[in-house]
């Protein structure tokens, strides 16, 4: 396993060290730089919190070593992004995780295939808190599986992968009913953007 910078985005920077990733926050030089250290460190800290809440919650996330600053040291999980593997199955997988998330109530906030990782025990983890927050509403939920259906449709064009993400949520919520009501009332809003 090469050590190095795996991953870039717009916040953050993904660095490999042995059998562990470093999410680092990076800085932003538009903001007035006391108030980016004070937003760097909370979100750092609100992501490792969220993400070892998932844990408990039973949806497989990376365990979080330690967060350190504007880092977060983590377990590095070998795996394929579940938008490059994605079928029925896993589909329905992503749901029941979905489901058990929103059951202790939290949200993503970007449910997507692209934050989902298969290993090659083909174990399923989601990845990525760095939008989440503690969110018990119909709203958020809803948000969530709006967010993963509109992404599974976009990309996929199938149906049948975005049924099978509902029945697994299904399976795991017992809000189902009120979730995809509002589901509903998110796309009647999204159409009128």
């Amino acid at each position: 396993m090469s050590e190095g910078v795996i991953a870039r985005g717009a916040e953050a920077v993904l660095i490999l060290k042995g059998d562990k990733v470093i999410k680092r926050r990076l800085k932003k030089g538009y903001r007035i730089a006391e108030l980016d250290e004070r937003i760097r460190r909370e979100r750092t800290r609100i992501e490792a919190k969220l993400t070892c809440m998932a844990r408990r919650c039973g949806v497989p996330t990376p365990i979080v070593y330690d967060a350190d600053g504007y880092d977060l040291v983590m377990e590095y999980i070998e795996g394929t992004l579940l938008k490059h593997c994605l079928n029925e199955k896993l589909s329905m997988r992503a749901g029941q995780m979905a489901a058990m998330l929103h059951a202790g109530g939290i949200v993503h906030y970007d449910l997507t295939t692209s934050n989902m990782l298969l290993d090659a025990k083909k174990r399923l983890y989601l990845i990525d808190f760095g939008l989440a927050a503690f969110d018990g509403s119909l709203e958020g939920f809803g948000m969530d599986v709006h967010l993963y259906l509109q992404s599974v449709r976009a990309t996929y064009a199938d149906e049948a992968l975005a049924s099978a993400f509902l029945e697994g949520y299904k399976s795991k919520s017992p809000h189902f009913d009120e979730v995809i009501g509002r589901v509903r009332e998110i796309e009647r809003r999204a159409r009128y953007l």
